[in-house]
């Protein structure tokens, strides 16, 4: 029989030093107590010890020359952590603080996140820490290049589709889908996140602030109201934070915060309108910061601090990992936040969830919350295979078909594993249960 705390502890003896990877993992197995109880033929047959473990986990060079000649080293990851049901998906993230386990961390999660959505989608993840801020799109193209002359020997339709992260927008996309496509001189659907005039989706860029905004609704309408009139804080400038402001715009909410590495801006009377509008101009064309928001409507920058100490009814983190801490978590729930939607990957710590699901604070976990991105880029494969494309309005009602799936099944999950409530429970025996069923049907492998 399966030991979760031995387990973990093997966990962390194995794999040193990485603490996000580490903290995926408690989350998951703690969670995932009762679901293994209640199936001992899971423990017997070792899903977890194999679970944990990649399949595959891939580390290289990426040499590339800058603008003036100068040569550069960075290094590539792609983990593929689990292909039980699907190709792996998962999307590449360049930063300067991507490590292998950050890679790992965001794989294991997807796993979960990928099972979660109902397409037949594996869990994987990969990226450099290369950082494209300041760099030409000569410069970008060239690090694309010479990171898939060595990724497109382990990718493929039907065997892993990465996706875009942090880092990698539409422009390194297309970087990396034209080296794949003159390497292999063949076009398939290998990359999701593509431009429209050469085989994405619809809503791809949206997909993942309106799915956590969907997402919430749902936990909303289970505490008897909606978005309509509350006060909205969303971290972040990035995609998420722009597609999540505007769909709680479309539902009647009110987002008076956004940042960035430098800071966060209060504008008590919401970002949207022609003020939206702007904020979209500045970070999607000029790259601007945040910070120019507040200049220019005269509203307050709170250098070199997170958004969570501003009263909100909703709290929606969408920046990155672990950006909400036990500190933050309990000045959220002393200003009468109500619940909180994760669209960042992992952005409350394991302290931070305690805190909220004590309180009685509807908790959308990103596995969940934030599955919206993935979601859309499983349509986009399934448009890819068929060679069509969907209309604006097909591909946002699947979406939000989806979602709603998401939260009823992990809803279902908690309840029916003795947690109700609780949707880090459901979400993750949701996930994992289907997974577990895949492996167990396949053999040992």
């Amino acid at each position: 029989m399966t030991n979760i705390d031995t387990l973990y502890d093997k966990v962390v003896l194995k794999n040193p030093g990485e603490k996000e990877f580490h903290q995926a993992v408690k989350e998951v197995l703690d969670s995932l107590k009762p679901a293994i109880e209640k199936h001992p033929e899971f423990s017997k047959a070792k899903v977890l010890e194999r679970i944990v473990e990649p399949e595959r986990q891939l580390m290289f060079r990426v040499p590339w020359t800058d603008d003036n000649g100068e040569i550069h080293v960075n290094r590539g990851f792609r983990v593929q952590f689990n292909s039980a049901i699907g190709p792996y998906k998962g999307g590449l993230r360049f930063h300067p603080s991507v490590n292998l386990g950050i890679i790992k961390f965001l794989g294991f999660e997807q796993v979960f996140k990928n099972s979660l959505t109902g397409l037949p989608m594996g869990g994987g993840k990969g990226g450099s820490d290369f950082d494209p801020k300041g760099k030409s799109d000569l410069e970008v193209m060239r690090f694309c290049q010479s990171f898939m002359q060595e990724l497109f020997r382990h990718i493929g339709p039907d065997t892993d589709v990465p996706a875009g992260d942090i880092g990698v927008g539409g422009r390194e996309i297309g970087y990396l889908y034209g080296q794949y496509r003159r390497i292999r001189n063949e076009f398939t659907g290998v990359l999701t996140g593509k431009g429209i005039e050469w085989g994405g989706s619809l809503i791809r860029p949206e997909a993942t602030g309106y799915g956590c905004t969907y997402f919430v609704e749902e936990m909303l309408k289970d505490r008897g109201t909606d978005f309509k009139g509350k006060i909205v804080t969303v971290s972040g400038s990035g995609n998420v934070s722009q597609y999540t402001t505007e769909k709680v715009n479309q539902l009647g909410g009110k987002v008076v915060t956004l940042s960035d590495s430098a800071g966060y801006i209060y504008d008590p009377d919401g970002v949207s309108g022609e003020k939206f509008d702007y904020f979209l101009e500045l970070k999607q064309k000029r790259r601007g910061r945040i910070k120019e928001y507040a200049e220019k409507y005269n509203v307050d920058f709170f250098p070199n601090k997170r958004p969570w100490e501003v009263k909100c009814d909703i709290a929606m983190p969408s920046a990155t990992q672990n950006e909400i801490d036990a500190k933050d978590a309990q000045t959220l729930v002393d200003n009468g936040v109500i619940a909180v939607g994760e669209g960042a990957n992992m952005p409350s710590t394991l302290e931070a969830i305690d805190i909220f699901i004590k309180a009685g604070v509807s908790f959308g976990p990103a596995k969940a919350a934030n599955a919206g991105g993935v979601s859309t880029s499983g349509l986009e494969m399934s448009q890819n295979s068929l060679r069509l494309g969907w209309t604006r309005e097909e591909v946002d009602q699947r979406l939000h078909e989806i979602m709603v799936n998401i939260y009823k099944n992990s809803r279902a999950a908690a309840i029916k594993y003795g947690a109700p409530g609780n949707l880090v429970v459901g979400s993750n025996i949701a996930g994992f249960i289907k997974v577990a069923r895949a492996m167990m049907a396949q053999g040992i492998y």
